[in-house]
């Protein structure tokens, strides 16, 4: 299956629609969340988004909630909002956790999560699936521009014990379109721009 992944599209509706230009290929389109900017301007990024040709899976970043995601998404029939839980396109398993993870310092308008609430929602996850998370696996792809590891531990042991065809993500802008590999699972940090991989 051919997937086109993205994350933190941060409002940025010209980038959306080449997405979706693009997305004509592709088996689904992966967002690994934040589409909005401080929990503002997600609908019109959705919108765009539900014009792709294809099905598209999505969690939520920290800058929107899975409920307001959810809602936003609510007249999409091909789009699949996941957080704790899974999909399965064309016969390919997909499983998602948004949220930023661990708990940012940003206040009220970031949707965080601890690492026992994130173990708790990513205990479903099959092996050989497709994993999206907003935040990254701590230790891989997850260093901001000033160091330091900001990715998740409960991330890093789901990928360690269900080794994971491919594990998407995004949250840390300074890795974006990098990539790690944990075992057999490959490891992207998809940024806006748009990376094609193959599962």
């Amino acid at each position: 299956m051919k997937l086109l992944l993205c994350s933190d599209l941060h409002r940025d509706l010209a980038a959306a629609r080449d997405l979706v230009g693009r997305s004509g290929d592709a088996g689904a389109l992966v967002v690994a969340g934040d589409l909005a900017v401080m929990r503002n301007g997600l609908q019109p990024v959705v919108d765009i988004l539900g014009s792709a040709s294809c099905p598209v899976v999505l969690v939520p970043g920290n800058g929107e909630s899975d409920q307001e995601l959810s809602a936003a998404c609510s007249r999409w029939a091909h789009h699949h909002v996941l957080h704790g839980s899974g999909c399965e396109i064309d016969g390919r398993s997909f499983w998602g956790l948004g949220a930023a993870v661990p708990i940012t310092p940003f206040g009220a308008w970031s949707f965080d999560l601890s690492e026992d609430d994130a173990r708790e929602l990513l205990a479903g996850c099959p092996a050989d699936a497709v994993l999206v998370t907003h935040s990254p696996p701590h230790g891989h792809v997850d260093e901001a521009e000033g160091g330091g590891h900001f990715g998740s531990r409960a991330v890093l042991e789901v990928i360690e014990s269900m080794s994971p065809a491919l594990a998407v993500c995004g949250h840390i802008h300074a890795c974006w379109e990098q990539e790690s590999r944990v075992g057999v699972t490959r490891i992207v940090n998809a940024g806006p721009r748009g990376m094609w991989v193959e599962v």
